[in-house]
């Protein structure tokens, strides 16, 4: 069945203990079995396959994927494989809450591929794994106490989409549909999108292809598709047939203007809004199509203190660390924080609670929400283990360590704007903030800049996936507090499977007193988001202790960072007095900034196709999903697939695409 939901106009104009009345009445379903201990179980191991696949992934690619979508197939799968056996069906809540154990789970490998292996690297230090277990352990239990105080602004309040989370409970949704003939269309249409999503990453797969021809069939030449969509054109040119593209004399593939196949990043768009996917472009536009450009044929772009030239070999990322990063975190950080404080009765009602009583009956949701008071006391103390054992582990002083956890609040406010509206959350280049801040204050002592960086982009990221997680849950009438309970669980599992799994995989060969650097780096495993890191810390290692920003960034970025503050500012006052209708979104524009031009291409792609599909066949969210009614007539074949079943349609892709690029990594890893 449908999801319902607020329309636009309730969303604006309802207060919060409105909002909240109409969940409790409409949604909630205190009654159904949610964290039960099958679903921990089932949550925990299934958290822990993702939390080992995460770590694959990342020490390959310096990325790690988001599993919310797949962790509720694999635990659907799981429920259904036990049912044959005699056990019980499990409830839509049940398969959520293993979702959030196991999502919670896969994202405790970030740290591992990047600050923890970059300390490592530069001190030529073996950390210890219980050290780096707990450490990590710590810092997520400190991101989901900091989140506590957001959940009601973000989810209750502003009914914040968290596309990633959205399509986890329209997935739910339609696993579970009570109306048989939309729920099997839904899940025919998923299975549908997921199949072809997953056939194309297969057979572009190059493990995949060299595994089946190379070793069963011991073909002297593998071939696979090629996910470039420009690889002809470049062959044209390579012959001379065809000029090279260049704009002020840079070759735009440097520029990271070279469009691949993605078509997860095609789903995850047609789950967002149409106006952040067009303000991302937009702003991808001017990052990569003008600035970037400008940027590096006027030689403002700084390397590791070198300056890049048209001529050397670079790519957009050198660019992104180099100029474009300042500008865009400096409109997302002063856009998001001016977000925030534009609706200080929401501050003062989640905070406020501590310091007065409320009348009777105010928080109507106060029997299932975690208590406030739960984060005002934790975080303190739980933020104190954390400096401390920075302080006692990797030498970093008292103050920086408290400084840090301070300036987390500030971090993850940013991460979970950005994460509400696009399920993506830029804790990487938020890092680089911290980074140079505490770098600055001691580049003599690597490990103050990267410890403190470790512990704010892990607290801003468990924070916001927290915030995700809850996103389901919410719409399907789940309890706050069992999520959260769940959430706990996979930080667990996915410490307790990804920390040994480091050493067994990564270390074993180590021989103490050899580099480091030489035994995680190889050719499987580039570790590419700890050599950034790595590369930043010297870097700021090298400056004196009196350095300023712009020793470190051409002047150039430094006024672009202010332009785009105040930029930031102005429009995002503009969107919350016009209540949300201007077209301008600084939040997403500065995300364009930050992430892959592929990637937001795909994304407005997504976006946009299903925004057409809208307004071509049929008003979106209205009434989509319901049964038919006698006498009425057949909806349009396209209207039931691209209307009314389009979140499937993007879950399926994602979910497809994920899956098989991540056994396509999986063989490469194990089988070649």
């Amino acid at each position: 069945m449908a999801i319902k939901q607020l329309n636009e106009e309730q969303i604006r104009t309802w207060t919060r203990q409105q909002k909240d009345e109409w969940w409790l009445a409409n949604i909630y379903r205190g009654d159904m079995p949610q964290l039960t201990l099958r679903s921990a179980v089932t949550g925990f191991l299934l958290g822990g396959i993702l939390s080992a696949t995460n770590l694959y992934i990342g020490a390959k690619t310096g990325w790690t994927l988001g599993v919310g979508l797949t962790s509720v197939i694999l635990a659907f799968a799981s429920f259904k494989v036990m049912a044959t056996f005699g056990a019980k069906d499990m409830t839509i809540l049940e398969n959520n809450a293993s979702q959030s154990v196991a999502t919670a789970a896969g994202y405790m490998t970030g740290p591992l591929i990047s600050g923890l292996a970059a300390y490592m690297m530069v001190t030529n230090t073996v950390m210890p794994w219980w050290q780096m277990m707990l450490f990590n352990v710590v810092l997520s239990v400190l991101g989901v106490l900091v989140a506590f105080p957001m959940k009601r602004r973000f989810i209750n309040d502003e009914q914040a989409p968290f596309p990633e989370g959205a399509a986890c409970g329209v997935v739910l949704d339609t696993l579970y549909s009570s109306d048989a003939r939309v729920g099997v269309f839904k899940a025919v249409v998923l299975a549908g999108a997921a199949l072809f999503a997953g056939t194309l990453k297969f057979l572009s797969g190059e493990a995949y292809q060299t595994l089946i021809q190379a070793k069963l069939f011991g073909m002297d030449r593998v071939r696979w598709l090629s996910e470039s969509l420009d690889g002809w054109y470049y062959h044209l040119v390579a012959s001379g047939r065809a000029p090279l593209p260049m704009i002020n004399g840079v070759d735009i593939r440097k520029l990271g203007l070279s469009p691949t196949v993605d078509l997860a990043m095609f789903g995850a768009g047609g789950l967002m809004n149409i106006r952040y996917a067009v303000n991302m472009f937009l702003g991808m536009l001017v990052a990569y199509a003008v600035a970037a450009p400008i940027a590096t044929g006027n030689e403002w772009v700084k390397r590791k203190g070198v300056v890049l030239t048209p001529a050397d070999a670079f790519s957009f990322r050198d660019i992104l660390t180099g100029w474009l990063l300042w500008p865009g975190v400096a409109m997302l950080v002063c856009a998001s924080m001016t977000a925030f404080f534009a609706k200080p009765k929401v501050i003062i009602s989640a905070f406020a609670g501590l310091f007065s009583k409320k009348p009777t009956g105010s928080d109507v949701l106060g029997h299932i929400e975690v208590p406030l008071k739960v984060s005002w006391i934790g975080i303190p103390i739980v933020g104190a283990i954390g400096v401390y054992m920075a302080h006692e582990w990797f030498g970093v002083r008292v103050q920086y360590g408290a400084l840090a956890v301070l300036l987390t609040i500030v971090l993850t406010l940013i991460a979970a704007n950005a994460t509400a509206a696009t399920s993506i959350t830029p804790t990487g280049s938020l890092s680089k903030i911290t980074q140079f801040t505490f770098g600055v204050m001691n580049p003599n002592h690597p490990p103050t800049n990267l410890m403190t960086a470790t512990l704010t982009t892990e607290v801003a990221s468990n924070a916001s996936n927290l915030l995700m997680d809850i996103k389901p849950g919410y719409m399907l009438g789940g309890k706050p507090r069992h999520q959260v309970w769940g959430h706990i669980i996979g930080i667990i599992a996915g410490a307790a499977a990804s920390t040994p799994l480091f050493y067994l995989l990564f270390m074993n060969k180590h021989v103490k007193g050899d580099d480091i650097q030489s035994t995680l780096v190889t050719d499987k495993f580039t570790f590419t988001a700890a050599l950034q890191w790595k590369g930043i810390s010297e870097f700021i290692q090298g400056l004196t202790g009196d350095a300023k920003l712009s020793s470190i960034i051409h002047v150039s970025a430094l006024q672009m960072m202010a332009a785009a503050a105040v930029i930031g500012v102005v429009f995002e006052v503009v969107r919350t007095m016009t209540k949300g209708k201007s077209p301008f979104a600084p939040v997403a524009f500065g995300l364009g900034f930050l992430l892959p031009p592929d990637s937001t291409l795909w994304m407005f792609l997504g976006a946009s196709f299903f925004w057409a599909s809208g307004l071509i066949w049929g008003k979106k969210g209205e009434a989509h999903g319901e049964p038919v009614v006698v006498g009425m007539p057949e909806p349009s074949l396209a209207k039931r697939v691209f209307v009314d079943t389009h979140e499937p349609i993007c879950a399926g892709l994602i979910a497809g695409a994920a899956l098989v690029g991540i056994g396509d990594i999986l063989v490469g890893a194990f089988m070649l």
